[in-house]
């Protein structure tokens, strides 16, 4: 069957959409979604732009195989981040998604450059685009979505207009988010307030029916499908608080007593149904609010619920709820809040808001979101919608709420798993548990070692870094990862081998280091924040902690695995190694040989 060759490149100063073919070498080596927007970002920006410029790169990318994997289409939004200057890639589902791919027709990406003069939409379909005038701008992401009831719409809300820098993507009305590092402040920035997917969701070509059927089976009946069928990741609230890692009170606990109010229990007591009740794994629970019906996800209760010592499940929906439709990152919106409190009780600002006031927070989200009055000083709004970092630039308070590489932690507690430490530490957007969560069984384990932390974080890094350019479902995806995909490009007539599509993933992960060490990043962004080498208080992980030297020598032992210098730099060999020598520009520093005490000990 054909495959998908092209891009739409959309440049909104020129007012221009046209058809380009990729090139064979990128598709082969860097398959689509993330592996292609990591491609193009590399190539088409000097180091030092500005996230918020005309010259930044917005792609919106699908995968070869988009439509046809089981469990929800998933789109990448992949950019620079305006949150941390570094790269970002953010995913959503759901039918955009879906349609995305099915407007985009043979092409793998729509990438967004320049900046409109006045707000502008981009309208897609049959594998082209036009760029029109947008009348919504101003309007919620549900009243932007409500405006194509016969198209499917990814959008930015007032958060994205006005630039806040955890901005989201928000697609079907606000249920979907493309969520962290702030790819819906580059959308407001460059005037552009939908993108609006016009086509059908691919059709499932009849030499991948059957395998289809056999993957949502073995998804449906694993480990994972079992979980996702019980409590989709609201039930991470539970699993978290029972481990003595659920961050609340703003970091300065890591167990909550209400947990039963806003854990997988409240949700089902609350829940008029769930999202695809008809799938074999239906999706999460769908709660009725004042603002409408949200789906509250697993961040929500932990960051929103928990973080901000909120007891009532409706409240904390509620907050969610606004949080989607004002177009702002749950995890980012209320580590924020929670800075706000702490920095209150220091004296290091004056703001009128505290743990457990759901009418407080609420203020101080839609000030941010919005510039509407709140509860604190304009300055400090406007400082916290560029991030907890540059609040804490200007105000102090470092040390409240951990941050790495600028973005807010979310609310697994790193200090009983190193391997999780380490997973925030090199993630390559900042603090993330998307990338690799060790968590999931290093919370049960006893004493894994060194060599077991390095390679668990390895391995999940590369494997999702090659299933997120498929772009595929991060959790009915899961069967894939034996064989990295192979077997569906086989039955598309695109036979990719096993070992060929690892290494892909392991390219992939590398070339963004590359683009992050064009930036300035180095060791010192994979470091830790203090508060995190402080011990748990109380609770079952009580003692628990990050040892600085401990946690530098497990840094030294992921760089060398990765074939890293001690910089955190790529060296020659290992950029040989994975065929990218000759895609190193000269802007991007490149690392010496590993030093002999760099090793993977057992200890």
């Amino acid at each position: 069957m054909a495959g998908r060759h092209y891009v739409l490149r959309a440049d909104l100063s020129a007012g221009t959409l046209v058809r380009e073919r990729v090139p064979e070498r990128w598709r082969r080596q860097f398959i689509g979604g993330k592996g292609l927007g990591a491609r193009y970002l590399y190539a088409e920006l000097e180091a030092g732009t500005d996230a918020l410029g005309p010259a930044n790169l917005l792609a919106f990318c699908s995968g070869p195989l988009s439509g046809y994997l089981p469990g929800e289409t998933r789109y990448a939004a992949v950019t620079k981040s305006p949150l941390t200057g570094a790269f970002l890639d953010s995913y959503a589902g759901g039918s955009f998604a879906a349609r995305l791919a099915g407007s985009l027709d043979d092409c793998l990406a729509l990438l967004v450059t320049g900046a409109a003069d006045e707000p502008v939409r981009i309208v897609l379909e049959d594998g082209n685009g036009r760029i029109e005038p947008a009348e919504t701008w101003g309007d919620d992401t549900v009243e932007t979505a409500a405006h194509y009831p016969d198209a499917a719409v990814a959008c930015i809300g007032p958060a994205g207009e006005r630039g806040v820098a955890y901005a989201t993507i928000a697609s079907d009305g606000g249920d979907h988010h493309a969520g962290r590092g702030g790819a819906g402040a580059v959308m407001g920035a460059k005037g552009l307030k939908a993108v609006v997917a016009r086509g059908t969701e691919p059709e499932i070509p009849p030499e991948l029916a059957d395998l289809r059927r056999r993957y949502e089976r073995a998804y449906a009946d694993g480990e994972t499908g079992r979980w996702q069928r019980a409590g989709e990741t609201v039930e991470s609230v539970d699993f978290a608080n029972e481990v003595g890692a659920l961050a609340t009170e703003g970091w300065q606990r890591d167990q909550f007593e209400a947990v039963d109010d806003i854990g997988i229990e409240a949700a089902e007591d609350a829940a008029i149904g769930r999202e695809h009740p008809d799938r074999d794994v239906p999706g999460g629970f769908e709660v009725e609010t004042d603002d409408g019906t949200s789906v509250p996800r697993g961040a929500t209760p932990m960051t929103l619920g928990a973080g901000l010592g909120l007891d009532e499940f409706d409240a904390v929906a509620a907050l969610g709820e606004l949080c989607d439709r004002l177009g702002v990152d749950v995890i980012s919106a209320g580590n924020a809040v929670a800075w706000a409190v702490r920095a209150d009780a220091a004296d290091l600002v004056d703001c009128d808001v505290s743990f457990g006031d759901e009418a407080g927070a609420r203020r101080l989200i839609e000030a941010i979101a919005t510039g509407s009055e709140g509860p604190c000083d304009a300055a400090v709004v406007e400082a916290l919608a560029a991030g907890v970092d540059r609040a804490v630039d200007r105000y102090g308070g470092d040390g409240l709420i951990p941050t790495v590489k600028s973005m807010e932690l979310p609310s697994y507690d790193p200090r009983a798993a190193a391997g999780m430490a380490l997973a925030y530490a090199t993630s390559d957007r900042g603090g993330c548990h998307r990338r690799a969560r060790p968590i999931e069984w290093e919370a049960f384990s006893e004493g894994a070692s060194t060599r077991e932390r390095v390679a668990a974080v390895v391995t999940a890094q590369d494997t999702r870094s090659i299933l997120w350019s498929f772009v595929a479902d991060d959790f009915a995806g899961e069967p894939l990862w034996d064989d990295f995909g192979a077997e569906w490009f086989d039955a598309l007539g695109q036979p990719h081998d096993t070992d060929d599509l690892r290494r892909a993933g392991e390219r992939i992960w590398t070339l963004v280091r590359l683009f992050n060490a064009r930036e300035g990043f180095r060791r010192d962004a994979d470091e830790l924040p203090d508060p995190l080498t402080e011990p748990i208080s109380d609770g079952p992980a009580a003692g628990s902690h990050i040892d600085a030297e401990q946690f530098d020598a497990l840094l030294d032992a992921y760089y060398a695995a990765r074939g890293w210098n001690h910089e955190g730099l790529p060296t020659v060999a290992t950029l040989e190694r994975l065929d990218l020598a000759d895609v190193v520009d000269g802007e991007t520093p490149i690392g010496d040989p590993p030093t002999p005490t760099q090793g993977t000990d057992d200890d």
